[in-house]
């Protein structure tokens, strides 16, 4: 029982900065923009917001700074996909490639470096209780903000006007903006949503994850969360399943490693990423009725002048 929760906990702790990024990216697809700089926002996030816990000795600083970090990134893709109309992916692309040079530059002098990590929750009584006790009542506030923040997700997107709106405008941007709602303003607000749960994904791992920054700490946790999207088929509620699907097998093939299976070490190390390829390629060939995909995804909006 004690090593069924050690590997719950690991398992939830492992699955929490793909949740968080994931969320973020599904709004700014469903308002109809394909960022693929997630990684590049997460380890600018990861390396802000370990210095910034560093420096001011507060998580939560720490957290705010990795926030801003990824909503600053994400205006610098605004302005090239939004603002001057170029290409999406080669935007999202290039986010990537300028993120993780500038997380080395930020982060350069913090490597080595060790902060207390947050701090899990504790209510006498109900975390001492066996088996579920540390699992519900005992995490850190990362977790429990994930599990909120999907939830109020799906509740601005099914249950509000402007979710309404923001959906409408991936589905068929020309129809929204002859209403008369701006479509490159929702956009923007979306784009800058997800560059903001980017950064605090990213934040999560030196902040509670592990208590010191290292150079590409992310370690393609961004794809695994582009992938996720399509996992999820852009629904909030399945993208709890993916996310906590993803977070197990990276778990699972560090237990099979420790308990000594004799297959080789790399090979284990790449199941996450492999079972990202084979989950969206059994999705593309199980989807008979058409794409899911807002229908304007990644598709470059100009309103008439």
């Amino acid at each position: 029982m004690e090593l069924a929760e050690a590997i719950i906990l690991s398992v939830l702790a492992a699955s929490t900065p793909l949740l968080i990024a994931a969320t973020g990216e599904l709004v700014a697809e469903r308002s109809g923009v394909l960022n693929l700089g997630v990684e590049g926002m997460m380890i600018v996030g990861a390396a802000c917001g370990f210095g910034a816990a560093w420096l001011s000795g507060s998580i939560f600083v720490g957290a705010l700074c990795g926030i801003a970090a990824g909503t600053l990134m994400s205006l610098i893709f605004a302005i090239m996909a939004l603002g001057l109309a170029v290409n999406q992916v080669a935007s999202g692309l290039a986010l990537t490639i300028f993120g993780i040079g500038l997380s080395g530059l930020i982060g350069a002098g913090f490597v080595g470096e060790r902060i207390t990590s947050a701090p899990h929750l504790y209510i006498p009584g109900l975390t001492d209780l066996p088996v579920i006790g540390r699992i519900v009542f005992g995490e850190d506030a990362f977790v429990y903000f994930s599990l909120a923040l999907i939830v109020g997700v799906w509740f601005f997107l099914y249950r509000t006007r402007s979710g309404l709106i923001l959906r409408a405008c991936g589905d068929n941007h020309v129809s929204a903006h002859a209403l008369g709602y701006p479509v490159l303003r929702i956009r923007l607000f979306a784009v800058m949503f997800g560059g903001a749960c980017a950064g605090l994904a990213g934040a999560y791992l030196p902040l509670a994850y592990t208590p010191f920054f290292i150079p590409g700490m992310t370690a393609g946790r961004g794809w695994i969360a582009l992938a996720l999207t399509v996992f999820a088929s852009w629904r909030p509620g399945r993208l709890v399943i993916g996310a906590y699907l993803f977070g197990a097998v990276t778990i699972l093939q560090l237990h099979a490693q420790g308990a000594g299976i004799g297959i080789p070490s790399q090979f284990m190390s790449s199941l996450p990423y492999l079972a990202t390829v084979i989950v969206l390629v059994a999705l593309s060939r199980a989807r008979t009725g058409g794409s899911t995909a807002p229908a304007a995804l990644g598709t470059v909006f100009v309103p008439d002048r």
